[in-house]
C-alpha cells in the first residue's frame, strides 16, 4: 500500500509539525501532542478540550479555535491520548471558568480523560465532562462498552463551543452538550478498509463488491456485510435505523460525513438521497453540512448523523466559527 509518510513511527508528529506551519493561529506543541488556540485562555470563558487517537481528521485538533474547542489532544493512530496531554491541555486554556471535556465512548479515552480530569482538579481546575456515544449501529464493539461515539462529536464542540463563546457558565455548557448528545444519532457504512501507517495493509478483509453496514471509525464491524448497494439503498437503510431510535419532532442538522475515501462528487449525491428520505418521513431540516469531517484514515465510505434542534441550539449551530476544520461567519 503506497501512503505519503516518511517512517510510520513519525506519522503523528510530522502531521502536527505541518499544522503547525499551515496554522499560525494555533500553538502547536509537537513533544507534547497537545493543540491550543494562540490566544489561550481566554478570559472569562469556559475552555472546550477534546481529543483521540489521530486519523480521524481534521477531529479534533482541525476544530480548535474561536467557535469550537479551545484545545486538543492528538493520541497515537487510533490510539488514546494520554492522561499528561489533557491535563496539560486543561491548563493551558483554563481562564478560571472552567474546563468542558468532550470524551467519545471508546474505553481508552474514557478512562483517561476520567483520570486526567481527577488530576487537573488536584491542580485547581474545575473540569466537567460529557460523552459523546450516538452511534446506533451496535451496542458494546472492540473499542467500546455502550454506543460508539461518531459524527455527533462535531456538533457537541460546535453547539457547546458557541455556547461557551456566549459567555454561557460551565454548569450551562455541560448541559448543551448533554442536550446535542441526546439529540444525536449516527450511522455509518464502509465501501473499503482502512489502512493503518503501523500495519501497512487494510486492517480488515472486506470482499470486492461488498460493503460493511454501521461500521465504526476505527475499522470496527458493524450489523452486517451486504452486496454492494446504490447510494439510494444505503440511505434507505441507514436513516431507517436512525429515525426508528431518535424519533425526531424537532428539525434537524444533517452531517453527511466522509470516512475520508469517498469524492466528495460521492458524498453530496448521497447527501441528496437523505433528503430524499427525510422529505418522505416528513422531517423538517434545518440545516446540511457534507464533508471529511470525522474520518478513518483512507476508508471509503460514509456516515449519517441526525440532531434535532430547537431555536437556542440553531443558533449556536449558526454562530461564527473559525478553525482549520470548520469556519464560517467570521
Amino acid at each position: 500500500m503506497k501512503m505519503l509518510i516518511n517512517v510510520a513511527e513519525t506519522v503523528v508528529a510530522d502531521a502536527l509539525r505541518g499544522m503547525a506551519v499551515a496554522h499560525p493561529e494555533l500553538v502547536v506543541d509537537v513533544e507534547q501532542r497537545v493543540i491550543v488556540r494562540r490566544d489561550a485562555p481566554v478570559a472569562g470563558k469556559v475552555a472546550l478540550v477534546s481529543g483521540g487517537g489521530s486519523g480521524h481528521e481534521p477531529l479534533h485538533g482541525g476544530f480548535v479555535g474561536p467557535g469550537m474547542l479551545d484545545g486538543a489532544c492528538p493520541g497515537e493512530v487510533f490510539t488514546s491520548p494520554v492522561p499528561e496531554q489533557m491535563v496539560r491541555a486543561a491548563a493551558a486554556v483554563d481562564s478560571g471558568h472552567g474546563v468542558l471535556f468532550v470524551v467519545k465512548n471508546y474505553t481508552g479515552d474514557l478512562l483517561n480523560f476520567q483520570m486526567a480530569a481527577e488530576l487537573a482538579e488536584d491542580e485547581g481546575v474545575q473540569v466537567a465532562s460529557v460523552l459523546v456515544d450516538d452511534d446506533v449501529a451496535v451496542t458494546d464493539s472492540t473499542f467500546t462498552a455502550g454506543r460508539r461515539g461518531t459524527g455527533a462529536t462535531l456538533f457537541v464542540e460546535k453547539i457547546a463551543g458557541a455556547a461557551a463563546e456566549d459567555g454561557m457558565p460551565l454548569e450551562r455548557v455541560e448541559a448543551v452538550a448533554r442536550r446535542v448528545v441526546e439529540s444525536s444519532r449516527s450511522f455509518g457504512v464502509a465501501l473499503s478498509a482502512c489502512t493503518t501507517p503501523a500495519k501497512g495493509s487494510p486492517t480488515f478483509d472486506l470482499p470486492p463488491g461488498e460493503l460493511e453496514l454501521g461500521v465504526g471509525i476505527h475499522g470496527e464491524p458493524g450489523r452486517e456485510r451486504r452486496p454492494m448497494m446504490t447510494s439510494g439503498e444505503i440511505a434507505d437503510y441507514a436513516l431507517d435505523v436512525i429515525l426508528e431510535d431518535l424519533q425526531p419532532r424537532l428539525p434537524v442538522l444533517v452531517l453527511v460525513n466522509g470516512m475520508g475515501g469517498t469524492p466528495l462528487l460521492e458524498l453530496y449525491g448521497f447527501s441528496a438521497e437523505v433528503r430524499r428520505v427525510l422529505d418522505e418521513r416528513e422531517v423538517p431540516v434545518a440545516r446540511t453540512l457534507v464533508g471529511n469531517y470525522v474520518t478513518s484514515l483512507d476508508m471509503a465510505g460514509c456516515s449519517v448523523t441526525l440532531c434535532q434542534v430547537d431555536g437556542e441550539l440553531l443558533r449556536w449551530w449558526d454562530a461564527p466559527v473559525a478553525t482549520a476544520g470548520l469556519r464560517w461567519g467570521r
